[in-house]
């Protein structure tokens, strides 16, 4: 669910996203079947990725060589490999496949691959750190691309009926790990690669929990009515980063629970909170209004970078920004009158690989961009 469309403009992971303890147990939850393999990538494909330079803005100092990877539809949350060699990322290219499939790609935009099955919709796929994937799939629940949320009741996110899955590299020997009907998605991993931390509805709201890398010993984390999602671990694995919902007045708490029950949610005021690996001493960061996204860690794991529309909280143009989660300094890092989201810096922090509406050639296009991140501008 960290795909999100805000109108015509890409908000996902909202849904808004590596490991390296030992495989799975090869006694969990393998009746996927190895025989499910991805497709082949078709030329088609190929032609939607390459590394294009990109002109960057002289107000943006901490973006250099900026580089476009991918061109047309929908394109979001790329995330590093362990190694900062690979991204793994969803994509819906109209015409080529036009439900979201997890593809992986070189930090140039070559060597294209798919490893999602193809059928189903997928969202947030993150990196083992031993190179294996994890992602959330509907194709268990219907091969079928599910149909859109109804937008009559506002802008909404759909809940669809996730699972999230292990495979190798090559998307060969897919494993369930939740196996279970209703939303479990947003899944990434400890840095040790012990831990896999998700969002689901399990327990009749949108909770964290954190589970073994085999999909066993889940324990929830949160527990305030409202949502919690997009979490990633610090770079030490001590903390992580969240967004959350959590309606207040009588009115926000009825509509949360009547959209919940029909299997949506409306993002309106999402912040940014820091907890502590095991759930305790949560506390709210972002303060400013508007809706707050896709936080991710920065390698000195003192601040972090997000999205954001707190410039026009009423408005569209989401940009991402850097704070410091003791001090609460805030840093605007781009300025694109466009949607900029899904930040995430490269293992030795040398890069910031985002999404972005920049130089979009049809309203809604959503490409991923790469640069080098400048520490000291």
């Amino acid at each position: 669910m960290r795909r999100i469309y805000w109108t015509a403009i890409l908000f996902t992971g909202v849904w808004s996203a590596g490991c390296g303890a030992g495989a799975p147990d090869a006694s969990a939850e393998a009746d996927v079947g190895a025989e499910l393999l991805p497709p082949e990538v078709t030329p088609e494909m190929r032609a939607m990725t390459g590394a294009v330079p990109f002109e960057s803005r002289p107000d943006e100092p901490r973006l250099r060589n900026l580089r476009k990877l991918t061109h047309g539809g929908e394109n979001a949350e790329a995330y590093f490999s362990a190694d900062g060699s690979r991204l793994i990322f969803q994509a819906t290219w109209p015409g080529i496949n036009n439900c979201d499939q997890m593809f992986t790609m070189d930090v140039e935009g070559g060597d294209l691959r798919m490893v999602s099955t193809g059928i189903g919709r997928t969202t947030c796929g993150f990196y083992f750190p031993d190179g294996r994937i994890l992602y959330s799939s509907t194709h268990e629940s219907s091969p079928e691309c599910p149909p859109p949320p109804d937008y009559s009741r506002g802008y909404v996110w759909p809940l669809h009926d996730y699972d999230i899955y292990v495979a190798n590299p090559d998307g060969s020997g897919l494993r369930n790990l939740t196996n279970r009907p209703g939303y479990d998605a947003e899944a990434t991993i400890s840095p040790d690669g012990s831990k896999i931390v998700f969002t689901s509805l399990r327990d009749g709201d949108l909770d964290i929990y954190v589970m073994d890398a085999d999909g066993s010993n889940v324990r929830r984390l949160t527990h305030e009515l409202g949502y919690d999602g997009g979490a990633f671990f610090s770079p030490d694995g001590s903390k992580i980063v969240y967004r959350a919902y959590h309606p207040t007045d009588s009115a926000e708490i009825e509509d949360y629970k009547a959209l919940l029950a029909d299997g949506l949610i409306r993002p309106g005021k999402l912040h940014i909170y820091v907890m502590d690996a095991d759930g305790s001493n949560k506390r709210q960061i972002t303060t400013t209004a508007g809706a707050h996204f896709a936080p991710y860690w920065h390698p000195s794991g003192r601040k972090i970078i997000f999205s954001s529309n707190m410039s026009d909280p009423s408005g569209r143009e989401f940009d991402l920004y850097l704070v410091d989660i003791e001090t609460g300094e805030l840093e605007r890092v781009t300025t694109s009158p466009d949607f900029d989201g899904f930040p995430m810096f490269s293992p030795d922090g040398t890069k910031l690989v985002f999404a972005s509406n920049r130089g979009q050639s049809r309203p809604g296009e959503t490409n991923v961009f790469i640069a080098d991140w400048v520490e000291n501008p």
